[in-house]
């Protein structure tokens, strides 16, 4: 997946691997910051949707979680 810059993108958590801890995760996309702040909103929002946004990492692809969105019911 290529994302441009101006293109917005999003992230699940069954997206993102399911991941159980903050770290960094090597994706399709490129390499994805989860922080535990971040990681603490899947447990109790496992449907959440984050947004992602690049890091000024121009030799890697290199991505962190922005603001989430809960699905609507």
């Amino acid at each position: 997946m290529q994302l441009g810059p101006a293109s917005v993108n999003k992230i699940t958590w069954q997206k993102a691997g399911s991941v159980t801890e903050p770290g960094r995760y090597m994706l399709t996309l490129g390499w994805l910051i989860v922080t535990a702040d971040d990681r603490a909103i899947w447990p109790q929002f496992p449907n959440a949707t984050f947004t992602l946004f690049r890091t000024g990492n121009e030799a890697e692809e290199e991505y962190r979680l922005g603001a989430f969105e809960l699905p609507r019911d």
